[in-house]
């Protein structure tokens, strides 16, 4: 499907999302479970991309499709047809060794419940998946995330020293050491409250205007869905919508009409 961006702010029409080069994209993708009368069809042919240095967010009414699409260009989840690539790779191309690469290497995750190994400090969790790749953490980088997000006081704490928000904060800082080509965030505000949330999610925008990171994040919430540069709507396994530059009205206007 061919959705032409309409940026509301502006009141005109943008150039669209595939001028700009890709981070990700899926072909076709298409997810299906179950077999027979039960089959249920939860990605229908779907074609998108996510440019580089761009925020998305992925919309859409409950049992819509969008974290089984995020969930599949993470490499988290296999289709049942069709591709995904990160950058130029076609994950469907890799064994399970190469892709577990793949996704250490140039993926990072937010989750909307932390994730933090409970036992090492902030600063050890957010280095921790530099290093097990191999690398040495980039100091200068690193102290960037730092001093970014706002927690060098608080680097030799653990987890259940450090609120909730924190903790988030930690977890985005872990997903952005590691410099990966995208950042994919499941409701990564879902467990904060509505102060702390939008401190996050401002961040979020930072990293990508500020340090040139990418990030895809599926949200319900409007509000949330604002912070974004674009967002996409799913209904039934396919894309319906899409708007560049949005406000918390007009998404919330979008899901309406989507009778989410």
């Amino acid at each position: 499907m061919s959705i032409s961006t309409i940026d509301h702010r502006a009141g005109r029409n943008t150039a669209p999302s595939h001028a700009i080069a890709p981070a990700a994209r899926a072909v076709a993708a298409t997810k299906r479970y179950g077999t027979g009368d039960a089959v249920v069809t939860a990605l229908d042919a779907v074609d998108v991309e996510f440019g580089a240095h761009q925020f998305t967010a992925i919309m859409g009414p409950s049992g819509s499709g969008k974290s089984t699409l995020m969930h599949s260009v993470a490499g988290l989840d296999t289709l049942t047809s069709g591709q995904v690539f990160i950058g130029d790779t076609d994950l469907s191309t890799l064994d399970d060794r190469r892709l577990t690469t793949l996704r250490r290497d140039k993926i990072g995750f937010i989750f909307q419940a932390f994730n933090l190994v409970p036992t090492l400090t902030a600063y050890e969790n957010i280095t921790l998946p530099t290093i097990l790749a191999g690398r040495t953490p980039d100091k200068e980088w690193t102290d960037l995330i730092i001093d970014t997000v706002g927690l060098r006081d608080r680097l030799s704490h653990r987890p259940s020293e450090l609120s909730g928000g924190q903790q988030q904060r930690i977890a985005v800082a872990r997903a952005l050491a590691s410099r990966p080509e995208i950042i994919f965030g499941d409701e990564p505000t879902g467990n904060l409250d509505s102060r702390t949330g939008a401190e996050i999610l401002d961040f979020m925008r930072r990293a990508v205007r500020e340090l040139g990171q990418t990030i895809v994040m599926v949200t319900h919430d409007p509000v949330a869905a604002s912070y974004a540069q674009r967002v996409i709507f799913l209904a039934d396994g396919h894309i319906v919508d899409e708007i560049a530059n949005p406000t918390a009205e007009l998404v919330l206007d979008h899901m309406k009409n989507l009778g989410a």
